[in-house]
């Protein structure tokens, strides 16, 4: 397999002694141990890299570190439950840099007193494989195996010959074998593929035996400890057999190889080679030390506007690391085929800007179920947008969880994250936009409501005969306070020569909008003044409401309007407001991207409760 890679073979080695008893394996260390100085004297590597916990391995590494040669170990800081166990920490012992694949095996080199500096997790290597793997034509891949000759001769080694259940083969190549892993309806034996590349799939397997006992596993994994017991392991076949799980991300995300080519190239070669051990106490939060070489938890954020189209990296912090802009187009075919390819891009630049990506929320105007990822009914702005499954294309493409929810639910949860809502039980968040919306905490937890249609407060009703809303009724707030309603509001004014004044102009080619009947009024347009003390008096009556409603500890204003209402909103609260809710505090949010950061804090707020 080396061979076929086309890699330049500088020196074979022989060193496995024949014979699968302890005495072949200790043999076959004290060979290698002869044959390797030669070797290595003469190669003069600048940094050795050793993968894994097999006993071969342990010759290398103890050969490399007694001649003062760099190593690099891949996978260290595993616990499987075997011998297996002690060669790989061995081999942590003798290594200079290591690069692991789970967050477990991450925090065990830590407590071994490894150099945090040193330390990259990656994810497994094999898993950059595994993820890609597109290969459609497997049942010719599974027809050619199961009728090898190779089978067949080891078969009849075997005595199993006659039983068409059976299939034995010595050796599959990779790329097959993927093919023959994903879809099988089950593995199993006690290999640590089970355990860690199968989950990739989905696969189910039975575990069998101790051996792997100690690894983290998927939830595909179902361990028969005592082996020999039968009626145990038909249980298990019963139980698991056709079965198909989600994929697990617990070993890697398909980005191992570019991280491990990035921490290669910051190794420093002329630093001393004398390992450093930081033994305890252990830092508290190790990754922000590392700040060069571990990368910073980040959400893929996407917010799906009427006009705009936006994708972000988002740290956990709430800094937008990099943001994307384009038009939102206007059929499903379009803009799903954009979205995808905006996330692609944007989580392949994550690796680049050092950026863990762990999963993608989205906020998109109209109707969310959040629990399936789907938009119900979508607002007008936004066409061909109903019944839209967001999460399945984009969890299949990406291979990581999705959420979605409303864009109103999302300024909410932006607000509890990193807003002034942080901390608080209750509150309340209004955004006053192109329409408008809101999203409601209560006890800490975002309200969807029984049909997920809670918090459309823009249809508020706040006058029997107001003019007609976007929804069908009339006299709603978003008919009222809307950038469209000022919008409309704003064209009557200058269709009759009212709305400009002295140190205004509208150039031909644009079209009249909310901000021009802003800046009229506050250049003296009594008129536009006017609109605007009415648009607030509305906005104002429906936060008295929710007041009345809700009775929360906070009211936060967000969106290109609110610092225009909230005067007018608090005067419309001191005079119509019960005396026990005047007290409530009403602010103009602070955040720029609520609903960038609402769509972050989905994935970052769930994802970080876990252990992984």
């Amino acid at each position: 397999m080396i061979e076929q890679d086309d890699f330049d073979i500088n020196t074979r080695l022989h060193t496995i002694v024949r014979g699968e008893d302890e005495a072949a394996m200790v043999e076959s260390v004290g060979l290698a141990l002869v044959k390797l100085p030669d070797v290595l004297n003469r190669l003069k590597p600048d940094i050795m890299i050793v993968h894994g916990d097999r006993f071969d391995a342990l010759a290398l590494a103890t050969s490399a570190a007694l001649m003062n040669i760099r190593i690099l170990h891949i996978e260290g800081g595993e616990v499987s439950g075997t011998i297996d166990d002690s060669i790989r920490h061995a081999i942590t012992k003798l290594a200079h840099y290591h690069v692991c694949c789970t967050r477990s095996a991450e925090q065990h080199l830590i407590s071994m007193c490894e150099d945090h500096d040193r330390i990259l997790l990656a994810g497994c290597p094999s898993y950059d494989k595994l993820l890609s793997a597109k290969n459609k034509d497997y049942m010719s891949i599974i027809r050619m195996w199961l009728g090898s000759k190779e089978m067949v001769r080891v078969m009849r080694k075997k005595g199993i010959e006659h039983h068409p259940n059976f299939r034995a083969v010595k050796h599959v190549p990779f790329d097959q074998f993927i093919q023959l892993v994903a879809h099988a309806g089950c593995m199993i034996g006690n290999s640590s593929c089970g355990v860690r590349e199968v989950g990739a799939f989905g696969t189910p397997v039975i575990n069998l035996g101790t051996r792997q006992i100690g690894r983290e596993t998927g939830e595909n994994v179902l361990h028969v400890r005592d082996a020999d017991t039968q009626d145990k392991i038909l249980q298990a076949l019963h139980l698991q057999f056709g079965k198909q799980y989600p994929c697990s991300k617990i070993y890697g995300d398909g980005n191992a190889v570019p991280r491990i080519l990035k921490f290669l190239k910051s190794i420093d070669l002329q630093e001393p080679l004398q390992k450093k051990f930081c033994f305890p106490p252990v830092k508290d939060n190790i990754s922000q030390d590392i700040d060069h070489i571990l990368e910073t938890l980040s959400a893929l954020a996407v917010d799906l506007g009427g006009t705009n189209l936006r994708v972000a990296i988002v740290s956990m912090k709430g800094e937008i690391v990099k943001k994307y802009t384009q038009f939102n187009p206007k059929t499903y075919e379009e803009r799903i085929n954009l979205i995808l390819q905006m996330c692609v891009e944007a989580a392949a630049e994550a690796v680049k800007l050092n950026c863990r990506i762990l999963g993608v929320g989205i906020s998109t105007g109209g109707r969310v179920n959040p629990r399936e990822g789907i938009v119900l009914h979508s607002t007008k702005l936004i066409q061909e947008w109903n019944s839209v499954d967001l999460r399945t294309p984009l969890s299949d493409t990406l291979h990581l969880p999705v959420w979605v929810d409303n864009d109103g639910n999302c300024a909410a949860l932006a607000e509890r994250k990193f807003g002034q809502g942080k901390g608080l039980e209750n509150f309340v968040t209004l955004i006053t936009g192109t329409g408008i919306g809101g999203g409601i905490i209560h006890q800490h937890e975002l309200i969807h409501g029984s049909s997920f249609c809670a918090a459309e407060l823009g249809h508020i009703v706040v006058s029997l005969d107001g003019p007609d809303c976007s929804c069908g009724s009339h006299g709603c707030i978003e008919a009222y306070a809307s950038g469209m309603a000022l919008q409309r509001e704003a064209k009557k004014l200058h269709d009759e020569d009212q709305l400009l004044v002295e140190g205004m102009s509208v150039p031909k080619d644009e079209a009249v909008g909310a901000l021009h009947l802003i800046q009229a009024a506050k250049l003296g347009n009594a008129k536009a003044q006017s609109i605007l003390r009415t648009a607030g008096t509305a906005l104002g009556l429906g936060v008295v409401n929710i007041l009345h409603t809700m009775n929360p500890s906070l009211v936060i204003l967000s969106g290109v309007l609110a610092s225009h209402y909230i005067h007018t909103v608090k005067d419309v609260i001191r005079q119509q407001a019960l005396s026990s809710v005047q007290d409530v505090d009403v602010v103009v949010s602070d955040l720029v991207e609520p609903a960038l950061l609402g769509a972050a804090s989905m994935v970052l707020d769930y994802t970080t409760r876990r252990i992984y």
